[in-house]
C-alpha cells in the first residue's frame, strides 16, 4: 500500500461517570481527548487509528504532524511491523517510549485496518485462521471513593450481566463493600494506579489475599519495576497485572515472566503490531493477557479485533462511563458480560460524520 495523504481529527466528548471526575487523572477528568487519525491510500482505501490522548492530546498531535506523518505521507508500505520498527528506529532520537509511541500507535492501527479492508476480511481474520466472535468483557469502574456509592455501581453491572469487575479504589472499606456487594461468584479486581507506598502494599496485599481479588493492578511505583511487582506476588499469592503506561514488547519483556497478567494497550504500546507480539510473547511464557482499553476510538475495535485473534487474551476491559456520543454509533458494547466482533472488513470502525463535526476541536 502507499499512503497518499493524512488527516488528524482532534475531539472532545464529554462523559458522565457518576463519580467527581477527580482521581483516575492529573486534572478533573470530564472529556474524552481524542487523537484521530485518517489515513487514505493512492486507491482510496481509508484507514482508522487513534493515540492515546486522555490530557495529552495536544503532545500526541503535535508528535503526529512534526516527527511521524513525514514519514509516513508517501511511504509504500509492504510489510507493517517492520514498518512500525523503522518508525521506531528513526525517531528513537525523539523518545524510545511515551509520546512518540503512542503517535506511532495511531498510525500503525491506521495500517493494519487498511490492511484487512484491502483483503476484504476483519482484522481479526487476518491476524488468526481461528478468530473467536466474541470475547467476555468485565466492568471497569472509576474511582468513586464512597463505599456506598462503588458498591451500588457493583450491583448494577452484576445485574448487566458482567462476572468480573474492575475497581480504581485504593482504599480498603471501598473495596471491602465491593467484595460484599459483588457476591462470591464475580471476580474483583482494583487498579491501584500505583498510589500505594511499598509500605502500604505490604499491608494491603494480605487482605486483597483474604478477600480473594483476582487481580491487583499497579500496586506501587514504577508500574514497570518487574522485580517488585513479582516479589508482591509471589509473597502474598495474589495476582499481579501491570502494563498500560508500558510501551513495546521491549518493556514488555521484562514484566511477562514476573507477573500473572501483562496489560498492553494498543494506542500506547505501538498499535496492532506491538499488540500482537505481546500477546504471542506472553502465550510463549503461559502468561494471559488483560488488554487495557478505556477508550472509544478506534483502539477499541483494535483492541478486539487482537483478542479474538490471539487466545491467550483474555478479558476485554469495559470502561463504564456514558459519552454524550460515540464516535461510530455501531460500536459493539458487552450483552450479559459478552462482546460481539465486528465481522466488517478491516476493525470495523466508521465514524459518523455528524459526530466528528459535532465534537471536532479546531487548531
Amino acid at each position: 500500500m502507499k499512503i497518499r495523504s493524512a488527516e488528524i481529527i482532534r475531539l472532545s466528548i464529554p462523559f458522565t461517570d457518576g463519580s467527581s471526575g477527580v482521581g483516575l487523572m492529573p486534572q478533573q477528568w470530564t472529556h474524552l481527548d481524542v487523537a484521530l487519525l485518517k489515513l487514505t491510500t493512492e486507491d482510496g482505501v481509508v484507514g482508522w487509528g487513534d493515540g492515546f490522548a486522555y490530557h495529552c492530546v495536544g503532545a500526541t498531535i503535535a508528535a503526529l504532524q512534526d516527527m511521524v506523518l513525514p514519514h509516513v505521507v508517501g511511504a509504500e508500505v509492504e510489510d507493517i511491523p517492520a514498518f512500525n520498527h523503522l518508525l521506531q528506529k528513526r525517531l528513537h532520537l525523539h523518545g524510545r517510549y511515551g509520546i512518540t509511541i503512542f503517535a506511532i500507535s495511531a498510525v500503525d492501527t491506521a495500517l493494519w485496518d487498511i490492511a484487512a479492508k484491502q483483503a476484504d476480511v476483519p482484522l481479526a481474520r487476518l491476524l488468526s485462521d481461528t478468530p473467536r466472535p466474541a470475547i467476555p468483557a468485565y466492568a471497569s469502574l472509576v474511582r468513586y471513593g464512597d463505599p456506598a456509592q462503588v458498591a451500588a455501581f457493583t450491583k448494577d453491572v452484576v445485574a448487566r450481566g458482567f462476572r468480573t469487575v474492575k475497581l480504581h479504589e485504593i482504599a480498603l472499606d471501598c473495596i471491602q463493600a465491593v467484595v460484599a456487594a459483588a457476591g462470591p461468584d464475580v471476580r474483583v479486581t482494583t487498579d491501584v494506579n500505583c498510589n500505594w507506598s511499598l509500605e502500604e502494599a505490604h499491608r494491603m496485599m494480605p487482605e486483597m489475599k483474604r478477600m480473594g481479588l483476582y487481580w491487583v493492578e499497579e500496586p506501587v511505583f514504577p508500574p514497570d519495576d518487574a522485580e517488585t511487582l513479582g516479589a508482591l506476588q509471589d509473597r502474598y499469592g495474589v495476582a499481579i497485572a501491570s502494563g498500560e503506561n508500558a510501551c513495546t514488547l521491549t518493556e514488555f519483556r521484562r514484566t511477562i515472566p514476573k507477573i500473572s497478567f501483562t496489560q498492553p494497550s494498543v494506542t500506547k504500546v505501538g498499535g496492532v503490531s506491538e499488540a500482537v507480539a505481546i500477546c504471542d510473547a506472553a502465550a510463549a511464557a503461559g502468561r494471559n493477557v488483560m488488554p487495557h482499553s478505556p477508550y472509544f476510538g478506534p483502539g477499541y475495535w483494535a483492541t478486539l479485533q487482537v483478542m479474538a485473534a490471539r487466545p491467550n487474551a483474555e478479558l476485554f476491559e469495559f470502561f463504564w462511563i456514558q459519552p454524550e456520543a460515540f464516535i461510530d454509533p455501531d460500536i459493539p458494547k458487552p450483552e450479559n458480560g459478552m462482546i460481539t466482533v465486528p465481522d466488517r472488513p478491516g476493525l470495523g470502525f466508521e465514524p459518523d460524520p455528524a459526530v466528528l463535526a459535532r465534537y471536532r476541536v479546531e487548531g
